[in-house]
């Protein structure tokens, strides 16, 4: 039996709580991030973020699941959010072992979405480097949808009828966060499908904030099809040594339009019903703005684009 599953349920809550608190406590020898995944949601993120972690260089936060704390938990302060991070003598010890500079991060798809996100981590990681991921927003708005539907975050089982009551949902709720200090909005974090599509908005925001040239932008189709290729890009982007074996990376993947819950991937039995050619075409037409703008991001249309007429003849 695990160990963890012999630990009395009250224990188990009360030994993170412990956990931070001596983090807390130690955080002035503790190390800080030197860069950040910050979204998109369901764009690829948790993959990028197994392939960085296993980098000899690179250490992550405690927390798997990304600490949320330029988001959701900011009123907890820094010492608090240092206290994820390992010791500086765990740094200094790989960077011994390898050479070169160890670099600390975390992922936490919520920071590109929250209107005060990109503020605070210009406030209080001034040289950290962002990497924001970007995935076709139609194919990205349903999985959405389906992974709320299986957390049970969404009673709605239709995904138009959903994108129907999207603009009710997050009314005012910005405005919220901004307002009142520890506030947190479901419908916001949860809710925001066609929204969160719109990545130059949020790349825009980003940008004013902690300037273009410490974000890079990364097509998750790409790091799917061609993930050696994508990989190292980003080891260079960050300042850290491409080697000569990366037995972790993984291989090529099935076609995007195939992984991560989009449609025609497997079923995995959720009571959703799959939006039709009308609704997809909809969201197509809604983005191509917006995908026009992120092209501006890229230099280029985003991969995504060169199908969407094919898609809807």
């Amino acid at each position: 039996m695990p160990i963890r599953s012999r630990i009395p349920e009250p224990l188990r809550r009360i030994v993170p709580t412990r956990s931070w608190s001596y983090g807390r406590w130690t955080a002035p020898r503790r190390v800080l991030p030197s860069f950040l995944i910050c979204g998109g949601h369901r764009c690829g993120t948790a993959g990028l973020h197994r392939m960085l972690a296993a980098h000899p260089l690179v250490l992550r936060a405690a927390r798997r699941d990304g600490v949320s704390f330029f988001d959701t938990s900011y009123e907890r302060g820094i010492d608090w959010y240092r206290g994820h991070f390992p010791r500086q003598r765990t740094a200094r010890r790989l960077q011994r072992r390898h050479g070169g500079t160890a670099s600390a991060f975390e992922t936490s798809t919520y920071y590109l979405y929250h209107p005060y996100a990109a503020l605070r981590i210009a406030r209080d990681l001034p040289d950290v480097r962002l990497l924001v991921l970007v995935r076709d927003p139609v194919d990205r708005a349903w999985s959405h949808f389906r992974v709320e539907r299986l957390a049970g975050h969404e009673p709605e089982p239709s995904f138009a009828r959903a994108l129907a009551l999207e603009s009710a949902r997050l009314r005012g709720q910005e405005e919220r966060l901004g307002v009142e200090a520890g506030y947190r909005s479901f419908a916001h974090q949860h809710h925001a499908y066609r929204q969160r599509g719109e990545y130059a908005t949020y790349l825009d925001r980003l940008a004013s904030q902690v300037g273009r040239e410490r974000i890079c932008l990364v097509e998750a189709e790409r790091l799917w099809t061609t993930p050696a290729k994508v990989y190292g890009e980003v080891l260079d982007f960050l300042g850290l040594p491409r080697l000569d074996e990366e037995p972790w990376l993984p291989p090529p993947t099935q076609p995007p339009a195939l992984v991560d819950g989009a449609p025609g991937a497997p079923s995995d039995g959720l009571p959703v019903e799959p939006p039709g050619a009308r609704t997809r075409r909809e969201l197509a037409d809604h983005y191509a703005p917006h995908d026009a703008h992120l092209a501006a991001w890229l230099g280029r249309p985003p991969v995504w684009r060169s199908a969407v007429a094919e898609a809807f003849r």
